[in-house]
């Protein structure tokens, strides 16, 4: 008797592991309004997809003899979501230090070369969940300290991290938080201490051979830091930076000129109050739409227009979510759509939201010629919506990364299958 509860426990267990996979082929989605984001909506429209890949898109597509055909009528269909901050695969339960990823020592709060892709979780329970709504590719951020660490792109296959990352690196994180914050410092002294690192990295970029025969003075960071943010000194790779309140915001804007440094801002609860200098330089925003109450004086001048206001200034804005004070928590990064409903309720126009969520971060993080719009020759990453995605009842009712819909159990599917279908007695009285 034992036994045969035994087998059937791992049986069940193994259908809830096991990925559901429709093999790679020819699909044609056909009759929904489509948005390719990088051309106008398109009225009962056509995506033909092959091995992968997107071959067409249009109103008078013809679809192949023997294609798949995916009935889309009444229904709207756009590319994958990107989440442009997200610590899914790095976090499983977020008050269980045990199971963040997301956190390198580093020395003295400088962990440059830290990548945090590397230890993530391919098999997380989040992950199926945030595919499930709609999000076929994500941004892994570090958090804490001065300089985090660096960013990776991946994108929502089954597999290994090897198979889901896409590009990396394509940002290096830093926080410039007040006094109490996550550097523990005044504000001028974390500036002092960010220079003082983007200093030494030019010496030692300058000066390699002679820091390998230590005949330079001593550098305040490894020379693994040091390597990997050479790239950010030679405008090669972003510096995301974490910071909130707009005089610290121009603050940064000033490093960015000082060392010729590619800048993103991240969070910006107070964007919005230099938008027209944020947009002439051309600096893009990572922010949400989702609150407006302050968690500290930082964001005294948060708004839930924020993201509206920076949009119609001309600043590449990418929605978040839980983007306040930069926080990027896993279990809430399927909520991105919600962030892109709050934005347009609160002023964004409607296709500007969506780029939000698409095309910008794959622009921002230089991935565009692969993800974040629906055109011939990109990674089949296309969702077929019942309804506005924007829409808190509507729901994802098709998820294709590369072509291939896939279907994994998420936290709330193992939990109730543990409840409802397990054997009487191996359920919790």
């Amino acid at each position: 008797m034992m036994r045969t509860r035994l087998s059937m426990t791992l049986a069940l267990g193994a259908s809830l592991v096991a990925p559901s996979v429709v093999a790679a082929q020819t699909i044609a989605i056909v009759g929904g309004k489509v948005y390719p984001v990088s051309a106008p909506p398109i009225e009962n429209g056509t995506v033909l997809i092959r091995d992968g890949r997107i071959v067409a898109v249009g109103a008078s597509v013809a679809v192949p003899a023997g294609a798949q055909r995916i009935d889309a009528t009444g229904k709207i269909v756009t590319p994958g979501f990107v989440n442009g901050a997200s610590h899914v695969g790095l976090e499983e339960i977020g008050s269980v230090p045990a199971t963040r990823e997301m956190f390198a020592r580093g020395r003295d709060r400088i962990a440059a070369a830290f990548r945090p892709w590397e230890g993530l979780n391919p098999r997380s329970v989040l992950i199926g969940q945030t595919r499930d709504a709609g999000i076929t590719a994500i941004a892994v951020t570090p958090a804490s300290g001065l300089i985090s660490g660096q960013v990776g792109i991946l994108r929502l296959v089954n597999g290994g991290v090897t198979d889901m990352l896409l590009r990396a690196p394509v940002g290096m994180v830093a926080n410039l938080g007040p006094t109490g914050g996550p550097n523990a410092t005044p504000r001028a002294e974390t500036l002092l201490r960010l220079r003082e690192v983007l200093e030494d990295t030019r010496v030692y970029r300058t000066r390699r051979a002679d820091y390998e025969r230590a005949q330079t003075r001593q550098l305040v960071a490894s020379r693994l830091d040091m390597e990997a943010l050479v790239p950010v000194l030679e405008g090669r790779v972003p510096l995301i930076v974490s910071v909130d309140r707009a005089s610290d915001i121009e603050t940064a804007m000033k490093i960015a000129r000082e060392y010729g440094i590619r800048l993103i801002v991240s969070g910006g609860a107070e964007a919005w109050m230099v938008a027209d200098r944020l947009a002439a330089a051309k600096i893009p925003v990572l922010t949400g739409a989702m609150n407006n109450i302050p968690n500290q004086f930082a964001t005294l001048g948060q708004r839930q227009e924020n993201a509206a206001l920076l949009a119609k200034a001309g600043v590449p804005v990418t929605l978040i979510g839980n983007a306040e004070g930069g926080s990027t928590d896993a279990l809430t990064a399927r909520n991105v759509r919600y962030e892109a409903g709050n934005a347009v309720a609160y002023g964004m126009e409607w296709n500007a939201a969506l780029r939000a969520i698409t095309l910008t971060p794959a622009e921002i993080f230089g991935v565009a010629d692969q993800i974040g719009s629906l055109a011939p020759g990109k990674r089949a990453d296309v969702v077929v919506w019942s309804g506005d995605p924007f829409e808190f009842s509507s729901r994802a009712e098709h998820v294709f990364v590369n072509g291939v819909q896939t279907t994994l159990p998420t936290r709330e599917d193992l939990l109730e299958s543990r409840y409802k279908t397990l054997p009487p007695a191996y359920r919790n009285p």
